[in-house]
């Protein structure tokens, strides 16, 4: 059975490496390293809570990987909005598809759980 979210955060690593890549290749080091960093954590807590040892330890990793897209978002902003930085094209709607699919787990899941 296929899993969305683990599938997007694949999808989102991915092009969060070469858009980093190009950045670097740009000397953006500074950027394209914080992009690497906060990007591909979005999918390794993602990955971590699929083998939660609880219903809130996995509500805990997708808060983390939120704020990680939460700060990818960030970074991408500033380089969108900088003049001497090149954009990825479809990067940023990605990473939005992500959110919208992780926040959707996580509001669901923090229900659920209340429910308990």
């Amino acid at each position: 059975m296929a899993n969305i979210v683990v599938e997007k955060s694949i999808e989102v690593a991915l092009l969060i490496i070469e858009y980093s890549e190009l950045l670097d290749s740009n000397r953006k080091y500074v950027i394209a390293k914080q992009i690497l960093r906060s990007g591909t954590s979005i999918g390794a807590n993602i990955h971590e809570a699929q083998n939660a040892e609880s219903k809130r330890d996995f509500i805990h990793k997708l808060k983390i990987a939120a704020k990680e897209l939460e700060e990818t978002k960030y970074w991408l902003i500033l380089c969108k909005e900088s003049k001497n930085y090149p954009t990825h094209p479809n990067l940023e709607q990605k990473v939005k598809e992500l959110g919208l699919i992780l926040y959707k787990i996580l509001s669901t899941s923090i229900k659920s759980n209340k429910t308990m």
